[in-house]
């Protein structure tokens, strides 16, 4: 198969093409299952199917001694209407300052007082009865399923020991701060989104360590160090899941030799192949969005 160019189509298809054993580091980030609008009409069976797929094409096509590199977040997050809901109580918020157990005293005295009744008694609403002693907003402020929060690290190490690799090592990518998509934690005592995973897995074989790829600053400053502090993409005008340059240049450099050969599956914008460009590798990015293929193209073309 010819190389440095961007192949468009489905990964699944295009992966079984590559001759076997060509390929030195395979850097990708996959669709999270978190709602991005190329991923919105997959369900959660097909999403791990996509994964695990993709994961087992490229058994054949990594070199012995070579790596695989899946950058995820963490955890997944979707709908599902099967967990319970979580019910968050904010006092701060409340317009009037009663109280559940301020309630629950009076009931104690008048077992059989209704709602409307016991909103008589405190001057307030029955609304506001049946919100403290229920803990929910029942008029419809959880009308939605609530979100479901799963590790994604165990299942990529399944899929990836099933294909024949192991995990060799990780790093975490700290970024910046994702206020924008961590709306949950002005209601409950969440985290924000601040960090995502690099799975860095490998192919038994000969592995090459050359020390040489990095100058001593730059082992000391992220070649040895598990944690990466890299800002995010400050403008995702391109991609909407655009990572940054940085993130690429570090795994190019460090995981591929030079005049290597560099995939990424799930090219998007081009930013894999911009940095294998860049330093010198070969590389071959596939991407099934035909938007998005345009546009890594274009990207790539740039000196």
């Amino acid at each position: 198969m010819d190389l440095d160019r961007i192949v468009h189509g489905d990964a699944r298809e295009v992966l079984p093409t590559i001759p076997a054993a060509s390929v030195d580091l395979s850097f990708w980030s996959p669709p999270y299952y978190v709602g991005k609008s190329y991923e919105q009409d997959l369900s959660f069976e097909e999403w791990q199917d996509l994964i695990d797929d993709v994961i087992r094409c490229h058994t054949r096509i990594i070199r012995p001694g070579g790596f695989m590199v899946v950058n995820i977040g963490d955890i997944l997050c979707f709908p599902d209407p099967s967990i319970p809901r979580f019910q968050a109580s904010k006092p701060q918020a409340h317009r009037h300052p009663i109280t559940k157990a301020q309630i629950e005293a009076v009931l104690e005295d008048h077992p059989t007082a209704t709602r409307y009744e016991l909103a008589e008694m405190f001057g307030c609403s029955e609304q506001t009865i049946q919100r403290r002693l229920e803990h929910n907003n029942v008029r419809g402020g959880k009308a939605t399923a609530m979100t479901k929060v799963l590790l994604t690290g165990c299942l990529v190490v399944e899929w990836a020991e099933a294909a024949g690799f192991y995990l060799y090592d990780q790093r975490i990518w700290h970024k910046d701060p994702c206020w924008a998509n961590s709306r949950w934690h002005s209601n409950s005592y969440r985290a924000v989104d601040e960090f995502e995973h690099l799975y860095v897995f490998w192919k038994p074989g000969i592995t090459e360590v050359d020390r040489t790829r990095l100058d001593d600053a730059e082992w000391a400053a992220w070649g040895s160090r598990g944690v990466w502090h890299i800002g995010s993409v400050r403008s995702n005008d391109r991609h909407e899941a655009e990572f940054p340059e940085a993130l690429a240049e570090r795994v190019i450099r460090l995981l591929s030799p030079p005049g290597g050969t560099v995939l990424d599956p799930f090219v998007g914008s081009g930013t894999t192949a911009a940095m294998a460009a860049k330093h010198g590798r070969r590389w071959l990015g596939v991407e099934l969005m035909p938007s998005y293929a345009a546009m890594a193209e274009q990207r790539v073309a740039q000196p």
